[in-house]
């Protein structure tokens, strides 16, 4: 795979403009601009995840296939950071295909706790699991269905206060807060 290096005239146009070129007149050419700015870092975080060249190459076109859907469905406000997020979810993806286990996303990219997470019996996996769902029944139901949606459902910020109603102020602040508590709550609970 060859990385076009990027270019004055590509970097001059504008993320949101090829957005809206895209989404208005379904061309694949301003997406294809679009994504090409951001490709080498894409590589970059695939490589980081996945630990292997091909793979990442790989990786990397999947990701564009992806968002060809993906892109006409979400409201995008910072392409490369929304971008960054689908690499990451599809790395996490990607290894878990890879291994035999079953995992939950929130094990790998909530909890910070790398004691609680064993994967190598399934009894424990699920136990943790259960102590998971009853800690994510404790919290405030603004922070439940913030954290819900947000990691579990994967929505964006926006997403979420569109789905809620909320303020975005208001959203980071449920999640920020609901992802402390359920950590702190797991943290207690895994012991029994």
């Amino acid at each position: 795979m060859k990385f076009i290096k990027n270019n004055a005239k590509i970097e001059e146009q504008d993320d949101a403009a090829l957005i809206a070129r895209y989404k208005s007149e379904s061309d694949l050419g301003a997406l294809g601009t679009l994504y090409n700015k951001y490709m080498h870092l894409v590589f970059g975080v695939c490589l980081n995840y996945l630990k292997d060249e091909e793979l990442s190459k790989d990786a990397v076109m999947q990701i564009f296939e992806e968002l060809v859907s993906k892109l006409r469905i979400h409201e995008v406000q910072n392409f490369k950071s929304w971008l960054h997020v689908l690499t990451r979810n599809h790395c996490l993806m990607a290894l878990r295909k890879q291994s035999k286990h079953t995992t939950v996303s929130i094990d790998d990219t909530f909890v910070e706790n790398t004691d609680f997470v064993h994967l190598d019996m399934d009894h424990t996996k699920e136990n943790k699991l259960t102590v998971m769902e009853k800690c994510m029944e404790t919290l405030p139901e603004e922070q439940r269905l913030s954290v819900d949606l947000f990691y579990l459902q994967e929505k964006c910020y926006k997403e979420v206060a569109d789905i809620t109603g909320y303020e975005m102020l208001k959203v980071k602040s449920y999640i920020q807060n609901g992802k402390r508590n359920l950590k702190i709550c797991i943290e207690k609970n895994s012991g029994e």
